[in-house]
């Protein structure tokens, strides 16, 4: 459709709202309504407390209106037009559910159901889809045209599943992948009545630099995208007599796995989320936050090994920052893209990975089981953690993964209602001994800045034998996409750098090869808010919940008895009975991994 010219122009002269610009004034619906000019339709709509059905509409990020579900009838203009993307004018007088309007919508949806893959009692997204609310609300019970499905191929191996049987060409994924993540592995293939949305440049998905963040399936309206299911490899390895199945449960998870089941926070603690996993038949429980202390150690004792190094100087001294290993999507992202700083990304494993060599080694020893017997498991908010625990460079003392099988928090939820656990009525519980005890610090590991926040307390502590106020280092927390801050240890000056989301990533890099920022430690995370904004979360469409679970996570540490990761009694004997000291030999072997072990696509031989 072609929008009337003066509705076109309005949209052409937008401009950001201002304090003081002029107001408009028009009918919607028979009531009168007055907004900011400059104002979309949609929003005046709403403003107004008048719902209009959107579907590939999200707020500033696609607003093209190629959908054709949020149209209305404006008087004055024969077409009907989008909302989303059009904007007030004064004396306009606009139709949100006339007959004609009506008929549109479900025509238009009519038409999208014809080319998708309607079998909802099958898919991920069932009660959690946009397009089947919007049959539901538009009456749409028969669909009397035919369908055409395209069935395209897929590698369902890959930790990331595309179905396009399910796509309703939205261009969400594209917009996201673009203007967020900056990768652009998804395009418009083909033309006309044959266009789809798929794999830039006709690749195979495993032949791009896909970070696997998972952020183009948290904002897909429909089941179009999901992660590999892994739950059934679960479910077995609990059912096979001969297994020890432990799962470990990340930090960000304890913030948003009640989402799933309409329970608040206060309510869905890690306590009452063991109790359920235990229900589900998992035999151990345990905490990743134990290993996330454990990081801390290993990756700040890398740290300070390496600023010593470069204040001793020489022409072996390091140059640039050290990065945080802690996020895969982040490593895939440096290693696909800007390979120039791989050598610059600690060498230690993630928390999760750390967490698998550990069960595998210490905790089987502690049990005397042979470790080909325990099968661990990843309760994770990431679609990049599959990949890791696959790669070659994550393989242990037994010659097996350090971790088996990695659910998603929406994965998660799918075992624990298959099992029909309400954990609504499931009294708390406490996590197993000896790896289910965290610190406050291993808590904010999940939101930006958390990283950053716990390893500078600990190495403040490495450095002068005392802690620091475990709030010394608030400045790197927030939600903004990049931030710096240089801090004081014990008369050394750190320069750090906070970054989330691979556009915030980009640009920070692009800066350090520039040489218009340096900095000693950086932490990035691939994903808007970091790991609680992940793209194994909850989905909620529309809304983005990363800021509001982080500060979960962040009552959570303010409230911890324990605070710094050092501190952690279970951390301190699995140095004082295995590992010895950090960066120690069996350290070294068991906790640190080689990041030029493995290739992405492209990458350099």
């Amino acid at each position: 459709m072609v929008d009337n010219s003066i509705v076109r122009a309005a949209r052409a002269a937008a401009t950001p709202v201002l304090a003081g610009d002029k107001t408009v004034r028009l009918i919607i619906d028979n009531r009168e309504v007055e907004v900011p000019e400059h104002t979309t339709i949609l929003d005046a709509a709403r403003a107004a407390g008048i719902s209009i059905p959107t579907l590939c509409y999200l707020r500033e990020l696609n607003e093209v209106g190629s959908c054709r579900v949020c149209v209305v009838e404006v008087e004055g203009i024969d077409q009907l037009v989008a909302s989303c993307n059009n904007y007030v004018l004064d004396g306009m007088v606009v139709h949100t559910n006339s007959e004609k309007v009506r008929r549109a919508r479900r025509m238009n949806v009519e038409l999208l159901l014809t080319q998708h893959d309607a079998t909802c009692p099958s898919c991920v997204r069932s009660g959690n889809c946009a397009l089947q609310s919007l049959a539901n609300d538009l009456n749409v019970y028969h669909l009397p045209l035919r369908r055409h499905l395209s069935g395209d191929a897929w590698d369902y191996s890959y930790p990331l599943i595309r179905d396009n049987d399910k796509c309703v060409k939205c261009m969400r994924c594209i917009q996201v992948c673009e203007k967020v993540q900056t990768l652009g592995i998804w395009d418009l293939v083909s033309r006309a009545s044959h266009t789809a949305v798929g794999v830039s440049g006709s690749r195979d998905i495993a032949e791009t630099s896909c970070a696997l963040c998972g952020q183009c399936v948290t904002h897909c309206p429909t089941g179009a995208l999901r992660e590999r299911d892994d739950t059934e490899r679960a479910f077995e390895a609990i059912a096979d007599p001969k297994k020890a199945t432990l799962i470990q449960v990340a930090p960000a998870v304890r913030a948003s796995w009640g989402e799933e089941f309409g329970l608040d926070p206060e309510v869905a603690t890690i306590e009452r989320l063991a109790a359920v996993l235990r229900r589900v038949g998992f035999e151990y429980v345990f905490d990743t936050d134990f290993s996330a202390d454990l990081t801390i150690m290993e990756e700040g004792s890398e740290l300070l090994a390496r600023m010593q190094a470069k204040a001793a100087g020489g022409s072996s001294a390091p140059h640039g920052p050290m990065f945080t290993s802690c996020c895969p999507g982040w490593v895939r992202f440096v290693k696909g893209n800007y390979p120039q700083f791989v050598g610059q990304v600690s060498t230690s494993k993630s928390p999760q990975q750390m967490f698998g060599a550990i069960a595998k080694t210490w905790f089987a020893q502690v049990l005397d089981m042979d470790p080909h017997n325990v099968f661990c498991v990843s309760a994770m908010p990431c679609v990049a953690k599959k990949a890791e625990a696959a790669l070659p460079t994550m393989v242990g003392q037994s010659g097996e993964p350090d971790v088996d099988c990695v659910l998603t928090v929406r994965e998660l939820a799918r075992m624990i209602r298959a099992s029909h656990v309400d954990p609504a009525k499931v009294e708390p519980e406490p996590l197993d001994a000896p790896l289910g005890f965290g610190t406050g610090a291993a808590v904010v590991f999940g939101a930006t800045g958390g990283v950053m926040d716990a390893a500078l307390r600990s190495a403040y502590y490495l450095v002068t034998g005392e802690n620091p106020d475990p709030d010394a280092f608030s400045e790197v927390r927030g939600m903004g996409g990049w931030r710096e801050r240089t801090f004081d240890l014990a008369g050394t000056p750190v320069r750090t750098a906070v970054a989330h989301g691979l556009g915030n990533a980009r640009k920070l890099l692009d800066a350090l090869v520039a040489g218009e920022v340096d900095y000693d430690f950086v932490e990035v995370m691939a994903c808007p808010g970091g790991c609680v904004g992940g793209g194994g979360q909850p989905i909620h469409d529309g809304l983005e919940m990363a800021a509001e679970r982080g500060q979960v996570l962040w009552g959570l540490d303010a409230g911890a008895k324990v605070r710094f990761s050092h501190e952690n009694p279970s951390v301190q004997a699995c140095y004082h009975d295995f590992l010895g000291e950090p960066l120690s030999d069996r350290a070294e072997e068991l906790l640190h991994t080689d990041q030029s072990g493995w290739k992405m696509p492209g990458e350099p031989a």
